[in-house]
């Protein structure tokens, strides 16, 4: 039963987080971060969250999609198959010149709400795959203050939460707006089998389009639309996928 309590526990952390922990200046005063430990922790991952304001970039490379959960977070498709991710390689390089979406790039810090949510916090996730216990790259300085490292990440977290509060309004309201639908990808391989990818949505360009004007300029206003196209443009990066695919299984 301790075993099913923690698989459980571990399910309910966000993507690659296993043991996150609140840092603290006293406690961790001799804990570093290891140098270019690589994106391995990635490699079993299909799909990924992306926020609403990197959807261009993430658009020139990823095909788009949104959670078919009610939630309609929109993702990054990165493969087809379970626990395959095509841009990463078994030395944990990311494809070369491709984005990397900022969740990926946030691992292993994130942030925490404390003091009943007034404030928030900086954790890592205390993996042996990316800190040690030494002073090679530490989080801290000797009198327990953050060190430039420290403070970066807790910038970039900051930004990345920011993004992620305007990412939820938008997703909010594309999922109660009627203009998602279901989708089941079909990629068609070299060696003649097929693959079959479902379990999201996509926005119907048709219904988009026959949008009610109020609507669209109310969502025009908030800096959505954009945001739409890059998702409705992302499309074409299924033939990416393929290709990729395509590529993993000949080699």
């Amino acid at each position: 039963m301790a075993d099913t309590a923690q698989q459980q526990a571990q399910s309910q952390l966000p993507l690659f987080y296993k043991n996150p922990v609140l840092l603290d200046g006293q406690k961790h005063q001799t804990l570093s971060l290891k140098k270019d430990f690589g994106l391995g922790f990635t490699k079993t991952t299909n799909a990924v969250p992306v926020n609403m304001l990197e959807l261009p970039q993430v658009a020139h490379f990823y095909p788009i999609a949104f959670s078919n959960d009610g939630m309609a977070t929109p993702v990054a498709i990165l493969g087809v198959r379970n626990d395959e991710n095509l841009f990463v390689n078994d030395k944990g390089e990311w494809r070369k010149d491709a984005y990397i979406p900022s969740y990926i790039r946030r691992y292993p810090f994130i942030l925490t709400e404390v003091n009943n949510g007034e404030s928030l916090s900086l954790c890592i996730d205390e993996s042996d795959n990316v800190v040690l216990h030494d002073n090679s790259n530490p989080l801290f300085d000797k009198d327990a203050k953050p060190t430039d490292l420290a403070k970066n990440a807790m910038e970039f977290c900051k930004s990345y939460h920011g993004a992620s509060q305007q990412t939820m309004e938008f997703s909010q309201a594309l999922a109660t707006s009627g203009l998602l639908i279901d989708r089941t990808a079909e990629l068609n391989l070299q060696n003649g089998t097929k693959v079959n990818f479902s379990g999201f949505s996509i926005i119907d360009e048709e219904k988009f389009n026959m949008m009610d004007d109020a609507a669209f300029n109310e969502w025009r206003k908030k800096g959505w639309i954009g945001a739409i196209y890059a998702h409705l443009f992302s499309g074409f990066h299924w033939n990416t996928i393929t290709k990729l695919l395509n590529e993993r299984i000949s080699n």
